[in-house]
């Protein structure tokens, strides 16, 4: 054991003279090994203190940018909205039907003629006064009667010739913004054309985006602002009042570690940026608060990294500091062997990589270039597709409408020009809508009536089916059924199962559809035909796959219609019915009161 010991310590060049001379090099550290330590730690702060300062400066002036691009928005959609109803009233004070009502005192068919308006307009509400200033119609039947004879509205309509622009504070719910007019006959006042414009929208809308923006009138008070709390007051007196722990303080909370980040503004006596902008109306400021903190986290994120790396550095250096004695005199022929093979090793390696980058790169470039085609292919099939009901709609409209005028029935035949018109309109929608599939989302969702999207599908394929004589049953729920969508993407799926129903029943003797509504936790629409069924269900969604002869459909309604439900967050799915044919059923979810409210 003795030989084998001594043995041992010849091999590896270490005996207790050797131990003693690491033991010492482990407490001693020379004077070049503590200046060389000393400018890594001042590197290293001056590093870190100029990243810090630099990414900071970068990161707040994007984010600066980024709000006054978000502000430049809000401020352009609010003055289009407003501009777009301010010409209303004028167009409204000149219906010869609302003068007739006015002067005839009958305002049976007003009502149903400013809801008629409402939906075109996209105002919030339309009222008809009298000239005793009482609403004799509203699109809102609940006003009716209301009396308006002391209101700013009504009184500055009057005394003006021209449209009157109003803000008034209703009761515990903000502002009302408004438009009136005065109507005229016969050089006489007969009443006054109110229009409402809805501008509270844009507050739910800002408030799901950034962090804090309010809207001022030319006297500075707050008329519209993402917090409630802050309407009526003034910019300061708002931020004064609105306490430390609330959400939009929690919100606007600015960390100060490591930062020097220019102080815009101060609530509670924290740090935001402050955007403002001058609105093109009437004297009214728009601003907004922006949040440091999404600057903190990419720098903090950066300075962490370096951190880090600097620790990992210094961890090694010391470490190889321990070792250096002990390793240098034991292993240096043989980690210098190791070290030549390693590094062959590593070139062998490194030029493999490089070759297989290579090949990679030219891979990944015959990849996009078919991804391209596969592409352009698609969506090629996808208008085809998408246009042929239109079109087939307008040959039977067309075929019509020349049935018509050689039966001398000009005025019926204007109504098919009237409905190829709209075909027309809609063709533009669907080559627009076929646009956004390769953006995958950026459209806007608005609270749907279903039965209402059920009843514009089933006008769109009315040709086709009084044509096939096809029995279409109903069945829709007394009360309405919201749900969160596209309209024009709804009714698109909707004609789309319409138009496979009347597809699976051209070979039976008495063709049925039954189109059924139901609503419980869930928003349910059924489509149901007494036609062949389904052949291959696990394929019957695939792009491509169909069933018809070719010159009939490419494959891609289903596909199609598949991927607009799952965008609106619902799903499409199909079986067999045990009496024979085919049942589609979509599921969306339902828009009740509390959800509409909070959207």
């Amino acid at each position: 054991m003795a030989d084998a010991s001594q043995g041992n310590s010849g091999r590896f060049g270490l005996g207790q003279s050797g131990r003693r001379s690491t033991v010492t090099g482990r407490r001693t550290i020379s004077w070049r090994t503590r200046i060389a330590l000393l400018i890594f730690v001042l590197v290293a702060s001056v590093v870190i203190w100029v990243t810090n300062s630099a990414l900071t400066d970068r990161f707040t002036q994007n984010t600066r940018n980024r709000a006054e691009l978000r502000l430049a928005l809000y401020g352009g959609n609010l003055v289009s909205e407003l501009r777009r109803n301010s010409i209303v009233p004028q167009l409204l004070s000149r219906d010869p039907a609302l003068i007739g009502a006015l002067n005839s005192n009958d305002f049976s068919q007003s009502t149903q003629r400013l809801i008629s308006f409402v939906d075109e307009i996209g105002a919030a509400s339309l009222m008809l006064l009298d000239r005793d200033g009482r609403t004799v119609a509203a699109t809102d039947r609940n006003r009716l009667g209301e009396a308006h004879a002391g209101t700013g509205h009504f009184v500055d309509a009057l005394r003006s010739s021209s449209t009157v622009f109003t803000v008034a504070e209703r009761e515990g719910i903000g502002y009302r913004f408004t438009y009136s007019r005065k109507v005229e006959s016969q050089g006489e006042t007969a009443g006054v054309i109110v229009v409402e414009v809805d501008l509270q929208k844009f507050e739910r809308a800002w408030a799901g985006i950034s962090d804090a923006v309010l809207v001022t009138d030319s006297t500075g008070n707050i008329i519209l602002a993402t917090e409630p709390r802050w309407r009526g007051l003034t910019e300061g007196a708002a931020l004064v009042r609105e306490p430390p722990d609330s959400a939009i303080q929690r919100a606007i909370q600015a960390t100060a570690d490591w930062s020097v980040l220019p102080a815009d503004a101060y609530v509670k006596g924290e740090a935001v940026m402050r955007v403002s902008s001058r609105l093109p109306f009437r004297g009214w400021q728009i601003a907004s608060f922006t949040t440091y903190s999404s600057v903190r986290e990419k720098v903090n994120g950066v300075l962490a990294l370096e951190i880090m790396g600097f620790a990992i550095l210094l961890a090694l250096a010391f470490y190889a500091l321990s070792r250096k004695n002990a390793l240098r005199m034991a292993f240096f022929q043989e980690e210098s062997a190791e070290l030549r093979a390693l590094n062959e090793r590593l070139q062998r390696e490194i030029a493999e990589r490089e070759r297989m980058q290579q090949s990679l790169k030219v891979a990944e470039q015959t990849l996009a270039q078919s991804s391209k085609l596969a592409a352009l292919g698609e969506m090629s099939a996808a208008v085809s597709h998408e246009l042929n009901q239109p079109l087939a709609a307008m040959k039977t409209y067309l075929a019509g409408a020349a049935l018509l005028l050689r039966r001398n029935r000009p005025e019926e035949a204007l109504s098919s020009f009237q409905r190829i018109d709209d075909l027309i309109g809609r063709m533009g929608a669907i080559t627009r809508q076929l646009k956004s599939y390769a953006r995958k989302g950026g459209d806007t969702f608005a609270p749907v009536d279903v039965g209402d999207s059920l009843a514009s599908a089933l006008s769109m394929m009315e040709p086709q089916l009084r044509q096939r004589q096809v029995r279409i049953t109903r069945a829709l729920p007394e009360r309405q059924v919201m749900v969160m969508a596209d309209r024009l993407r709804l009714e698109q799926v909707l004609i789309n199962l319409l138009r496979n129903a009347l597809d699976a029943t051209s070979s039976v003797e008495n063709p049925a559809i039954d189109v059924i509504l139901s609503a419980g936790e869930t928003a349910t629409i059924t489509v149901r035909d007494n036609g062949t069924g389904i052949e291959n269900l696990d394929d019957l969604f695939e792009p491509f796959y169909t069933t018809k002869q070719p010159g009939d459909g490419v494959g891609l309604g289903l596909a199609i219609s598949s991927g607009i439900v799952n965008d609106l967050g619902g799903r499409l799915t199909a079986r067999n019915a045990e009496a024979g044919g085919a049942v589609f059923e979509i599921q969306l979810p339902i828009l009740n009161e509390e959800i509409e409210a909070a959207e």
